[in-house]
């Protein structure tokens, strides 16, 4: 994983991905975000975030797809040379609409485990082990389809001086996720959200 990488996830988080974030709590949306990155020379295509007030299944992820293929396919770069970064390691739609779009990858900054433990939102484990038997979330994360990765395990695998930089940095994007967190769970009895 190259340095130069995490430093675009940053910049996405920071200047797309969280501002929409914003946005979308102030409206009574979950803090759900993504972006797509091409590969080649990490420039964004689109960033999204969660848009449940809408529509129920316009999570983070999905409203970045939806945004995406609303772009002109002449100008539209082929999934295959796509990044595919998401704040939450992705729901069980979001993993099946990342599959059924054709990118073979995805990023994610929080696992499950902090959705649920740090954000209070404990549907997508709850999903996977009643609807599919999936405890724990330890679905394949290397599969036919994608592969997966923690950008966390990717930091913390590092060794070069840069690494406790990239950690304050996330820490600090971490950090104002908490305090969305906090905002969305003061408010979301408000919002008509299914599934608060």
């Amino acid at each position: 994983m190259s340095e130069i990488l995490l430093n675009k996830f940053i910049d996405v988080f920071e200047n797309n991905i969280l501002p929409l974030t914003a946005k979308g709590v102030s409206l009574g949306n979950k803090i759900f975000g993504a972006a797509i990155i091409k590969k080649n020379d990490y420039s964004l295509v689109v960033a999204g975030s969660n848009n449940e007030t809408e529509n129920p299944i316009w999570h983070g992820e999905i409203d970045t797809l939806k945004k995406f293929y609303e772009m002109d396919i002449k100008t539209r770069p082929e999934e295959k040379n796509c990044i595919f970064l998401s704040s939450h390691e992705p729901c069980s739609l979001c993993l099946s609409a990342i599959t059924f779009s054709g990118f073979d990858n995805f990023y994610y900054l929080f696992p499950y485990e902090s959705t649920t433990d740090e954000f209070s939102i404990p549907h997508d484990l709850n999903i996977l082990e009643k609807v599919f038997n999936v405890k724990n979330g330890n679905y394949i994360n290397e599969n036919t389809y994608w592969k997966s990765y923690s950008i966390n395990k990717l930091i913390n695998e590092l060794t070069t001086n840069k690494k406790e930089s990239l950690i304050a940095s996330f820490k600090n994007i971490k950090k104002t996720y908490k305090e969305l967190s906090d905002k969305y769970q003061s408010n979301k009895q408000k919002n008509k959200i299914p599934l608060k």
